[in-house]
This record gives structure tokens, sequence and C-alpha cells, in this order.
């Protein structure tokens, strides 16, 4: 019986038994190795695979499929590697500050009758050029010279007084600008209640000032603004009025007011304190004798005192017209700007636009500009005005200063 057992039915049923407890052996280990879940999704990862492949596009679509596969991965190392080379870029950027000199939104004075009867909105006062040229600039700023108010009284025996409804703010926000000088002779036109609103409105529509404050800490405070990887400060004060007591009040440690720097002191503390915590210093001074195109031995006794304080760029304004350019050792002199949109007077106007890179001056350009009926227009290389104004320019300017063709200013060797 022994020897027929290979050859019949008993001996396929004994080895298929000792068969299958040989499976079920390394089934159990295979479970106790790996545990329920992972054979569940391999059974399903399988199942999934011979879904994809049933629904895929022949071989040689499933070849282009292999590279997108690893793309993500690799994508997601170049984005990385690019998002660190654009902080990186965007830390050393150049940045671009535009200035411009006095504007006055006062309804019962020409320019703004003739604004309003043109549609009345800023446009209709400053050519396209110009309303690109401040948006587009990474900083702008220009002199404020009136406050927003409709409280208050004119300053008594005062010739002529400023005061500009708040809604006028707008006008900022549509200009692109970024930053006001309030350290002027009309900030106060009003009093103090009518400086306290102008504040409040300017810090409503997201303008910052300098120069003025609900007090002298705050009108002593310099403005820092962090761009292209630099901390840029401004700051602002005011030489005007000569005659004591002035009509525009500085501000006291209870009493709104204006930094005054007749007695340059107070201001010379402030242009300190903004250089030693910021990589570029920016002097914006209201300075010198109204339509009087030179600028005067006071106005320059103030330059060189800012520039020992640590002034990098000095931004002058008042006169109601242009005046020279100087270099203190290598700091730049604007004198003043003259009026950007103030009257309706015919009158040389301009821009002044600053290019910062990595803590330093990389290039000043003077930008001609004409106020005219109430209206004041860019002026361009080639039609005359602008060569003729460069020229009036280099002639007020003092010896040293060179300004090329397209209005870049720079100091002689």
């Amino acid at each position: 019986m022994i020897k027929a057992l290979p050859c019949g039915g008993a001996f396929y049923v004994f080895m298929k038994k000792i068969a299958s407890i040989i499976i079920i052996a390394y089934l159990a280990a295979v479970f106790c190795a790996c545990g329920a879940d992972d054979i569940q999704g391999m059974l399903q990862g399988r199942e999934t695979r011979e879904e994809k492949t049933e629904e895929s596009e022949p071989s040689e679509a499933i070849s282009q499929q292999a590279p997108v596969m690893q793309a993500p991965s690799q994508k997601a190392m170049v984005e990385v590697d690019t998002a660190v080379s654009e902080d990186a870029a965007e830390e050393h950027e150049p940045v671009t500050i535009l200035f411009a000199g006095d504007m006055n939104f006062d309804r019962h004075y020409a320019n703004m009758n003739a604004l309003l009867s043109r549609g009345g909105e800023i446009a209709d006062g400053l050519d396209g050029d110009i309303m690109y040229a401040l948006r587009t600039a990474d900083i702008a700023m220009i002199n404020n010279e009136f406050p927003y108010s409709d409280r208050g009284s004119p300053t008594p025996n005062k010739k002529f007084t400023f005061r500009a409804d708040p809604s006028t703010v707008h006008y900022l926000n549509d200009m692109g600008v970024d930053i006001v000088g309030l350290a002027n002779n009309h900030a106060y036109d009003y009093g103090p209640d009518a400086l306290l609103d102008t504040l409040d409105t300017l810090s409503g529509a997201n303008i910052r000032y300098v120069g003025a404050g609900r007090n002298i800490e705050e009108a002593m405070t310099p403005q820092y603004i962090e761009a292209g990887g630099m901390t840029i400060a401004f700051t602002a004060a005011t030489q005007i009025e000569r005659s004591l007591p002035p009509d525009t009040r500085e501000a006291t440690e209870t009493d709104p007011g204006v930094l005054r720097t007749l007695d340059p002191a107070k201001y010379v503390e402030v242009i300190k304190e903004a250089d030693a915590n910021a990589d570029f210093t920016i002097v914006f001074v209201h300075w010198g004798s109204e339509n009087v195109f030179e600028y005067e031995a006071a106005q320059r006794e103030l330059a060189e005192a800012y520039v020992e304080a640590g002034a990098d760029l000095i931004i002058g304004a008042h006169p109601h017209v242009l005046q020279g350019f100087e270099y203190i050792g290598d700091v730049p002199v604007v004198y003043s700007m003259g009026n950007f949109w103030f009257n309706s007077k015919t009158l040389d106007s301009c821009m002044i636009e600053a290019t910062i890179y990595e803590g330093e001056l990389s290039q000043l350009r003077f930008i001609p500009c004409v106020q005219k009926g109430s209206y004041t227009t860019m002026q361009h290389e080639g039609d005359g005005e602008f060569e003729r104004i460069i020229e009036d320019e280099i002639g007020r300017s003092a010896p040293g200063v060179s300004i090329s063709s397209n209005g870049v200013i720079t100091k002689c060797p």
C-alpha cells in the first residue's frame, strides 16, 4: 500500500494538505510582519494601478507622464530658490523718491476754482505725465501748505490764510503721495483745532506727515519708511516766519504746532536721531524769501548745520520760485522747488527725483515743469522750455554743480 500511494489519490490529498499548511503558515508570518492594514493597502494599490493603467493612453502617453510625476518636487526646489533670490533682490532694490513743491487746495483761491470748473479732480490740474510719475515713484512727497479742516478762525492780520475741505485729501491719494511736509508758514493758519484736524485727516487717508504734531515730541519725530532693504528717514522743519513771535506757532510739550528751525538746535537734534536710525536721511526744509531766485547766506548756514548732523539730501521749499543747487561736501542741496500747484501764476516749477541704492544717493534728477493757468505740465527734452529751465537753474546754482541735458544733477570733479 505504501508503494501505491504516489500513484493514487491518497498521496495527492496528503500533499495538498501539506501545501495548504505551508501557505497558511507563510500568510500568518506575513500578516504578523506587515499588519492587516498594510496587506489591504497593497491590494488596494494594485487595484488602483490596474484601474489607472486601463484608463491611460498607450505606452507613449505613459512615458510622457513619467517626468511630470517628478516635476512637482523639482519645481518646489526652484520656487524656493527663486523666492530666496527675489527676496534678496528686493532687499537691494533701488528706490525712487519724487519730491514736489507747494500745493494749495483752498477753494477760495484761483487754482481750486479752475479745478472745480474743469471737473474737480486733481488730474484736471496736473498733466498725465506728472500724475504717472507721482503714482509710479516708490515714494512721493509734497509740501502740504494748508490745513484740512472746517474749524478754527483765520490768523488775525495775516495777509494770506489757507484752509481746505478735509475731503480734498483724496487728491493726495489720487496723486500717489505717500508723505507730506507740514512744517511751513500756513499749516497753522486757522489755529490749533484746524491743525489737529489736519493730522487726523492725513492719518485717516494713510498719508504720513513730518514737521508738525500734537506736541513738540511728535513734531520732532522722524518718519521712517522701509524700502529696497533700506530704512529711509524723513524730517521737516520751517525757518519761516522770521519775525518774532511767529504767526505759525511752534509745538510745545502740551500744544500742537510745527517744528521751527530759525534756531537750528532742535532740528539738528532730529537729524542726528534720524541719522542714527536710518540708512539715508532726508531734510525737507521751509526757508528763504518769497519770490527771490537767489538762495541766501542764512539758508546755506542752516544747510551746513544739517549736513554736519547727518543729512544725506536737503530739499527746500517756500520761495514759490526755483532756486539753484549746491553741494556741501557730497550732500546735494535743492534750495527751492518753487510752486507745484499753488495759484494761477505762470511760473517755472519742477519735481526732484532721487534714486537711493544701498543707503547711497545713486542719482538726483531735476524734472522741469511749468505752472500756468492753474495747470502744471511736465516739460520734455527738445521742447525748448525744458532746455531753458535747465539753463536758468545752472545759472542759479553754485560753482561745482553740473546739470546734464536730461536733468541729472552731479557734483563736478
